[in-house]
């Protein structure tokens, strides 16, 4: 089943599935929805909206930042920002988020050569993304910043 997840860069033709994504409020509030997301991104070359799918399906949806977004959460001018990372609700505890991000270094080595590392941020309440983030390679920086809903780790992965 997990040779059919891939990650691929948003294309308008997964609009249908991307604007029906669904989560309960315990994990919406950690995260950013994938329309409210393409919004920010559409004028802004800094964002890159990424799906995850499962065949041809969007199962997931997560954005990578260059510029000065990331500065805020790495000094490394090589690094990308990842953030508003979902999985639509009724495609959940199949396995796609852990396999999206093990698909991780392989995306960003051929579409963002330049890049090292992967910064990104995770509410200090929010166990089971902490998990998930430490259980494909991403680490703990030690550094903390404050959210809009509260502190937040600040986890690298780097390349």
């Amino acid at each position: 089943m997990f040779n059919q997840i891939t990650l691929n860069r948003y294309e308008t033709k997964y609009d249908a599935v991307l604007k029906n994504f669904s989560l309960p409020e315990e994990q919406a509030q950690f995260t950013g929805m994938p329309l409210e997301m393409l919004i920010k991104a559409k004028d802004d070359p800094e964002r890159n909206p990424i799906v995850i799918l499962e065949g041809a399906h969007p199962v997931g949806f997560f954005m990578l930042c260059t510029g000065e977004l990331v500065t805020e959460y790495s000094s490394n001018q090589n690094a990308l920002l990842l953030i508003a990372f979902s999985i639509d609700h009724p495609q959940q505890g199949r396995g796609y988020a852990k396999e999206g991000l093990k698909k991780l270094r392989d995306f960003i080595t051929e579409d963002f050569p330049d890049k090292n590392e992967v910064v990104l941020a995770v509410n200090c309440r929010n166990i089971p993304a902490q998990k998930l983030y430490e259980s494909v390679g991403f680490l703990d920086t030690g550094k903390r910043k404050m959210g809009k809903i509260g502190e937040q780790m600040i986890l690298s992965l780097l390349l």
